[in-house]
């Protein structure tokens, strides 16, 4: 058991950002707000036989990537876990997550290293899902992401994450929902920033009244957002009043315009996402001959910059209204001669059913954070047997987009110990600064 007066020398950084150390036992102890190289003093929180979670109470030696978090609510708000370490050295910790992840779940090390991909530090975050609570108490709403390890929702005035011109909004929010009559009925706020406008969903467990309805609009006019409105599950959500500005962002260097509904899934950071793209594509060095599958292809993100060169791409994805959103999303950019879509399950995906989609040049892969294990399985079945798809040839080359390490990890083990590929590069990508998530990419070749 750790002592109280016991110094801890802290050896590295787990995937929740904590500092990892050992006590004079030899036990694991998990330590909120330590950083490598540090000494320590701790409060322990949580026991188990194997490992202890705890706090840093006292430092005898700093770290010198250690720096003054931005935000006054660092620590209290559990949006951030990382903004007192040094954004470079945030960076190099999920470079090294990645690579740990690679050989020790799939025994994989990549041939190269790829540059990481960064950005903006601050205000980057164009997606948000805002918690709302009326605090009977306190007489007062507040507005903000949950506290560290709590649901309660931290009191906050500011976001340094959040683009400026919504992190001076939360003020105005939490004034607009105490004075609505349903305010103790409205448990969320979900924001999506566009090119163009604004989008605040507002979620509902009752119907609003028409002096709410009044509220809202009063502050769309003031505030020049667009309101939705979500009364029941994500299929609900539309638009309070038609018309205004069109909510999409833009991928300029493809020339693509990318229309979206508040609630879709896009990534969070346009910047890195533009240059996520970008990369994922010289990487795959689409050739005009050539036939692409982009699996997981979400609303087109990268199936309709690969159809402005390939002769051909098929997008794949797990929904039929997603999938019809992605063909309108062709059309819209004049693609739909290229790109064409369909609508698969792609968690059950036996090796048959992966070879009837045909053979293809490249593969792009860009899974949720549940990973592609039934496609990298199947993709071993094929090469391990070919008589199951007689003719059908395997993709030359795989650019993986993840958001989890782990599933990355366990995907690239498949498909270079069972399904005949080299991994020969990887990379990281800092689409979350001040958090713990980890994006990344991973190429594979045909051995």
């Amino acid at each position: 058991m750790t002592a109280a007066d016991e110094w801890l020398s802290v050896e590295s950084l787990d995937l929740e950002a904590q500092g990892v150390a050992h006590d004079a036992e030899g036990k694991v102890v998990f330590i909120a707000d330590a950083l490598p190289g540090e000494r320590v003093r701790v409060t322990v929180q949580r026991r188990k036989n194997n490992w202890e979670q705890a706090t840093a109470v006292a430092w005898q030696r700093e770290s010198s990537q250690r720096v003054r978090p931005q935000c006054p609510h660092f620590g209290h708000c559990g949006g951030c876990k990382m903004q007192h370490l040094h954004v470079a050295a945030q960076v190099a910790t999920k470079q090294r997550a990645l690579e740990d992840a690679l050989w020790h779940l799939g025994k994989v090390k990549a041939e190269q290293l790829l540059r990481p991909i960064e950005g903006p530090a601050w205000g980057y975050r164009y997606r948000a899902r805002l918690s709302v609570r009326f605090v009977a108490k306190k007489g007062k709403v507040l507005v903000g992401f949950h506290e560290r390890k709590s649901s309660f929702v931290a009191d906050m005035e500011r976001c340094e994450v959040l683009p400026p011109h919504l992190s001076a909004m939360l003020l105005s929010l939490r004034e607009l929902i105490a004075g609505m009559q349903q305010r103790d009925r409205l448990p969320q706020i979900e924001v999506a920033v566009g090119d163009a406008v604004t989008a605040l969903v507002l979620r509902h467990l009752e119907p609003l009244s028409e002096p709410d309805l009044a509220r809202l609009r009063a502050f769309a006019a003031e505030h020049r957002v667009q309101w939705w409105l979500q009364p029941k599950g994500p299929d609900t959500v539309h638009l309070l009043d038609e018309g205004g500005p069109e909510l999409a962002y833009t991928l300029a260097e493809f020339g693509i315009v990318m229309p979206f509904k508040p609630t879709d899934f896009t990534q969070v950071n346009h910047q890195i996402n533009s240059v996520l793209v970008s990369r994922a594509l010289r990487l795959l060095e689409v050739q005009p001959h050539e036939r692409v599958i982009d699996w997981f292809c979400g609303l087109g993100n990268f199936t309709l910059p690969i159809a402005r060169t390939a002769r051909e791409v098929l997008g794949i994805e797990g929904s039929e209204a997603l999938v019809q959103r992605s063909r309108e999303n062709a059309q819209r950019n004049g693609l739909e001669a290229r790109a064409s879509f369909a609508a698969r399950n792609l968690f059950e995906l036996p090796a048959v059913d992966l070879a009837a989609y045909g053979a293809a040049d490249k593969w792009l892969v860009d899974p949720p954070r549940e990973g592609a294990f039934a496609l990298a399985k199947a993709l071993a079945e094929l090469h391990a047997d070919p008589s199951l798809a007689p003719g059908w040839q395997a993709p030359r080359r795989i650019v993986y987009v993840s958001c989890n390490p782990a599933t990355l990890a366990r995907d690239a083990g498949l498909l270079v110990h069972q399904a005949g590929y080299r991994c020969v590069a990887a990379g990281a990508v800092n689409m979350f600064p001040h958090t713990a998530h980890v994006e990344s990419m991973a190429v594979f070749e045909r051995a």
